[in-house]
């Protein structure tokens, strides 16, 4: 199974209480699935704001069930920023 890093910005780091974790996830949807259930809570209402890169590529509209993750991988939690 692959290993990637979640990585948390702004108030989804504030949320998650860390910049960064491991998980080990096929899909997306698997690694938020595993971010929800080791952070109930707030993190589960900003994640529903987020948008999500992966790799460096965003994920756009695509289910998150058919994003797959790369051993190694990174992906980056970037809730709305305000300002400009």
């Amino acid at each position: 199974m692959p290993k990637v890093t979640v990585r948390y910005w702004a108030a989804a780091k504030a949320a998650a209480g860390v910049a960064e974790e491991p998980y080990e996830a096929v899909t997306l949807a698997e690694a938020l699935d595993g971010v929800r259930g080791r952070h109930p809570g707030e993190l589960e209402r900003v994640l529903r704001r987020c948008s999500f890169l992966v790799d460096g590529d965003p994920v756009g509209t695509r289910g998150h069930e058919t994003v797959r993750l790369a051993d190694g991988g990174t992906v980056e939690v970037l809730p709305p920023f305000a300002g400009g």
